[in-house]
Parts: C-alpha cells; structure tokens; sequence
C-alpha cells in the first residue's frame, strides 16, 4: 500500500501542473460547462476570477507538497486530504453546470488518489 501511495504522490502532481500550468490556457475536452480555458471554467461555474487564483495557487502548493513530502513525510496527510478537498469541490462544479459524467472524470480519479493517499 505504501508504494501504491507514493506512485500516487507522484501522478497527482503531474496532472495538477498539466492543468494548470501547460493547458491553462487551452481547450480540453474536460473543461466545464462551455469553456475553453481555465478563466472561462471559473466564469461557468459562476465564480470569481480571484477564486480561480487562490484555488490554483492552492491546488499547486499542494501538488509540491506532496512531492516534497516523498522526502518529508508529515507534509503527505495534510496536502492529501486539502488536496481531496479542493477535487471534491471541483467534482460538484461539474455537477452545479450538468456537465456530462466524463468531464467530471479527471476530477473524480484525483479526488480518489488524493483520498487515497490521505488514508494511507
């Protein structure tokens, strides 16, 4: 189980900086509602542009703790269970704009690695 969860510290990072670093601005198939960017995700789910400012930032900080916390283990529970937190949040976006399950998908597969990780 302990490698199961360091694999997970590993591939939850990774997705974290693929949305929000290298396809920030670019159109996926899994944005929400009609989006074609992460500014326009925040804006269909009727949030503030500050909001998607903290919640990166946040989503973030976290993904490096949780890199870091390979290294430094008190780090892992805390980022894990903030991190499920942030994704269940991100999950009920999805479901505020009746986007259809399969955009919902990512954020669902890092809630439950982060949950996961979390319990370990």
């Amino acid at each position: 189980m302990e490698n199961l969860a360091t694999i997970c510290q590993i591939i939850i990072p990774l997705g974290i900086f693929n949305v929000w670093i290298l396809r920030y601005g670019k159109e996926t198939n899994w944005r929400g509602g009609e989006a074609k960017n992460m500014k326009e995700e925040f804006v269909a789910y009727g949030l503030p542009s500050g909001f998607m400012v903290l919640i990166g930032t946040a989503k973030i900080v976290l993904a490096i703790c949780l890199i870091v916390g390979i290294w430094v283990p008190i780090l892992v529970k805390p980022a894990a269970t903030s991190m499920a937190l942030l994704m269940l949040g991100a999950v009920s976006m999805h479901v505020k704009v009746k986007d259809p399950l399969q955009r919902s998908l990512p954020a669902i597969t890092m809630f439950v690695l982060s949950l996961l990780v979390a319990i370990s």
